[in-house]
């Protein structure tokens, strides 16, 4: 017991300074895409040709990016000869509405997600307890859910747990593709959690099918199911980009964040 005291003393102070502080993210994090229609080649259509799952909506001067569908591969930046597709370091892309993951080009605003109703964030502001459900996913997503709640991260100092059952939650993160054969165990989850409560879609199959968009045996996310009240994209999202969207929701955030 006196040796772990002192590793613990050792180790000292490990929770993350974020959000108060600044974030530190790893070069390698693909995050929002910084886009540059004026130099995109009309009728390349290279980037549009390399993704797999149709996020590349637009060429030239229309260029733009479902972050909802994008798996934040990259080919798209590695193929267009112009450079007009660059991802970034910015792992803030939570939304609460799905047409804001639509980003584009120029001075063109990225709506982040702002927080719940006032009478729900009353409830919800101090205290906001998730039931989380692996609809199908491969459980990239789930790990940096459950990752939230180690020493580095430490949700749980901002009033936010992951509990065991709908009955105690505030809100249902959902995971995966929606398969049919979870399709009725989702419903009853978001059924069986009390009003009010909030949907919440993490990474690009909860929100849109991702690689699995229009097969036969999967609903294409969470929306198919419930209204979705956050949409966390990514695939996976990094876990700074689901704890920033769900204290954006819970209005957490400071100010000027």
């Amino acid at each position: 017991m006196l040796q772990v005291l002192l590793s613990r003393w050792q180790q000292g102070y490990r929770t993350m300074a974020w959000p108060d502080g600044e974030a530190v993210v790893p070069d390698r994090l693909r995050g929002r895409p910084a886009l540059r229609p004026e130099i995109c080649q009309n009728g390349c259509d290279r980037c549009r040709g390399v993704c797999p799952t149709g996020a590349v909506l637009g060429t030239g001067g229309d260029l733009a990016i479902d972050l909802g569908r994008c798996l934040f591969c990259g080919e798209c930046q590695i193929v267009c000869p112009a450079g007009a597709i660059a991802f970034t370091n910015e792992f803030r892309l939570a939304v609460s509405r799905r047409e804001d993951l639509i980003v584009r080009g120029g001075n063109a605003p990225y709506r982040l997600a702002e927080p719940v109703s006032a009478p729900v964030l009353d409830l919800f502001h101090r205290s906001c307890k998730i039931r989380q459900v692996s609809a199908g996913g491969c459980n990239a997503c789930e790990a940096d859910i459950n990752v939230l709640g180690t020493l580095a991260f430490d949700l749980g100092r901002f009033g936010l747990q992951v509990v065991a059952s709908p009955r105690h939650a505030d809100a249902v993160a959902v995971t995966g593709p929606v398969p049919h054969q979870m399709r009725l165990a989702l419903e009853k989850t978001v059924a069986a959690t009390p009003t009010p409560r909030v949907v919440i879609a993490v990474g690009s199959c909860a929100i849109a099918g991702g690689p699995f968009a229009g097969h036969p045996q999967v609903n294409d996310g969470a929306g198919k199911v419930a209204p979705v009240d956050l949409f966390i994209p990514g695939c996976p999202p990094h876990p700074l980009t689901i704890l920033d969207g769900l204290l954006r929701l819970i209005g957490r955030m400071p100010a000027g964040r």
